[in-house]
């Protein structure tokens, strides 16, 4: 198993080393709607019982109409990280399609030949980086070949299953439908998945491909709840994907995998009017966008939850936030980079603006 990764977050961590209690630390550590959404009513059966049929079916149709994915209904899970760690043993499965013998074994992901009519196959993925590190993680640890492409010219035939985020974490990036919709023919045509990550699409609804998954065949698409309402720690999430490939996801994680609580949330929320959240959070980042400029700070790239800034001294900066009890996300393999959460109001906009103001140029 490969190191854990660090990821946003970690305000006790934090809190540790620089002092402070956790609750008066500002953290901009994640990509997370701020200001979360009043919680809908939740019935007391969906708490004392095991989650029914009719709630896991209500939250699909919810789903459904608000992706746009048509005649597919989304899957809930227990945060998309669920489902990426299951994407090694989806790949592994696939390459046993149309197989029959009963000598056939899959040991780490592997084929292993017991006749003539089988080859062993050394299974490759590319995933477009830099981005959210779990995807290469579960794929090297379950033994695969990770390509790690910065352009998905460079996704090849070789390739069983290529993860694209869009838009893009850290920085923002946005590959266009098209573009998108090529690839997946391009996998398809070789029998392979294409995987886009839409954790940050409620907030620019025209990039999503959830639309086109009916007519799309190899393509997977996870959505996250959690960010764009503000109520991460609820762990939801949702896959997109024909019938079969959200069948064998459902079997492998078994049943009662989504929380009664969280699926009543989701059915209430997804049919709400987000028009106010959306706006909500673009006026957060307004705010962010004016202090980072105010600190002459150069925005890189970023989305509507999370602005990225480049600057040679990000290292001593991070380290000048966290003395003021501020957390940003740094980054190992990038460190000229850090990444801003959005601020939770104007109090918290002036409070980052004075941190950074007393930052020794």
């Amino acid at each position: 198993m490969s190191a854990p990764i660090a990821h946003g977050g970690g305000i006790t961590a934090a809190a540790a080393v620089f002092g402070g209690r956790p609750e008066d630390w500002l953290d901009l550590s994640t990509g997370i709607n701020p200001c979360p959404v009043a919680l809908p009513e939740i019935p007391a059966r969906a708490w004392h019982r095991l989650p029914d049929g009719h709630l896991v079916d209500e939250a699909r149709r919810a789903a459904r109409d608000h992706y746009g994915s048509g005649e597919i209904l989304p899957l809930p899970v227990p945060g998309t990280q669920s489902v990426i760690q299951l994407l090694p043993r989806l790949v592994a499965a696939g390459r046993l399609v149309g197989v029959t013998d009963e000598r056939v074994d899959v040991t780490d992901n592997k084929v292993a030949v017991t006749d003539d009519r089988i080859a062993v196959t050394d299974d490759r993925v590319a995933v477009v980086t830099p981005t959210y590190g779990e995807y290469a993680r579960a794929f090297t640890s379950a033994g695969f070949t990770v390509d790690a492409v910065d352009n998905i010219a460079s996704i090849g035939i070789e390739h069983r299953l290529a993860v694209v985020v869009n838009p893009n974490n850290p920085d923002g990036l946005a590959w266009p439908a098209e573009t998108l919709i090529a690839l997946h023919d391009r996998m398809k045509a070789a029998g392979g998945l294409l995987v886009v990550d839409e954790a940050f699409g409620d907030t620019d609804p025209a990039l999503s491909l959830a639309s086109r998954v009916p007519q799309l065949s190899n393509l997977i698409i996870f959505r996250s709840f959690g960010k764009f309402f503000g109520l991460a720690g609820l762990r939801l999430g949702f896959a997109i994907a024909r019938g079969d490939i959200l069948a064998r996801f459902e079997d492998w994680l078994g049943p009662w995998a989504v929380s009664g609580p969280a699926l009543s949330i989701s059915g209430s929320l997804l049919r709400s009017d987000v028009s106010a959240i959306r706006s909500r959070i673009n006026e957060r980042c307004t705010g962010l966008h004016a202090v980072l400029k105010g600190a002459g700070l150069r925005m890189a790239g970023g989305t509507a939850l999370f602005t990225l800034v480049a600057d040679a001294r990000a290292g001593d900066i991070y380290m000048h936030l966290c003395r003021h009890h501020i957390l940003v996300r740094k980054f190992e393999y990038a460190p000229n980079w850090l990444r801003f959460g959005l601020t939770p109001d104007p109090a918290a906009d002036r409070w980052l603006g004075e941190a950074l103001q007393r930052f020794e140029r």
